[in-house]
């Protein structure tokens, strides 16, 4: 299954301490939610993945992967797949070195040839809004037919229907539904609860042409 199929909502998570880990996978499990992608901006991060190893329903993934090195810690802690905030081609040739998928952000045409190159037809495009949002990713994916994108910057609930309805975007990512500010709270249920509604407008999304 491509990774982007998997679910149409990628939940992108910035611990401030490990011991968050289990509690939010089971929220989001809760909230329906299978997929995760818990970055490293924090030196929480990589334990934290190592945590929600134990839960094998959860397909976690790391962020913030900008060296080859991020691609063997991540992989080592239990990462299933790798997300990073520009195209390096280092990062993914590590990547296919460890046979975990790769999900690099591109910004523009020459990002997307190079990916093409690679043999990939997924990418992270970021930062969404800040590129054009759904104007930017229907303009660069004319030329690249092959090519699905995953939105990721200014992604909110008032616009992921927008996105979503291209198309060539199956899924799109946000942190709304795991504010630091929850966790730090603990708010598991509400964790849960946006998750879920996240899906609901996600599946409610209508393709256009």
């Amino acid at each position: 299954m491509s990774l982007l199929a998997r679910c149409p909502v990628l939940p992108v998570v910035v611990l401030d301490d490990p011991a968050q880990a289990l509690p939010l996978g089971e929220a989001l499990l809760a909230g329906g939610v299978d997929v995760v992608e818990i970055t490293l901006r924090t030196a929480a991060g990589l334990a934290g993945i190592r945590a929600l190893s134990a839960l094998p329903e959860l397909h976690v993934g790391a962020g913030s992967v900008v060296v080859p090195r991020h691609v063997d810690e991540v992989v080592a802690a239990g990462a299933r797949f790798v997300v990073s905030p520009g195209l390096s081609v280092s990062v993914l040739d590590r990547a296919v070195e460890l046979e975990v998928p790769a999900l690099p952000g591109v910004s523009g045409a020459s990002d997307l040839m190079v990916a093409t190159e690679r043999g990939l037809t997924e990418v992270k495009f970021f930062p969404a809004n800040l590129l054009g949002g759904v104007a930017g990713i229907r303009a660069l994916a004319a030329p690249f037919p092959g090519m699905t994108f995953l939105p990721s910057g200014g992604v909110k609930p008032e616009n992921m229907a927008d996105y979503l309805a291209l198309p060539c975007v199956p899924a799109i990512s946000g942190s709304w539904m795991v504010d630091p500010e929850l966790l730090a709270a603990g708010r598991w249920d509400e964790v849960s609860a946006r998750a879920a509604d996240a899906l609901r407008r996600a599946r409610g999304a209508v393709p256009v042409g």
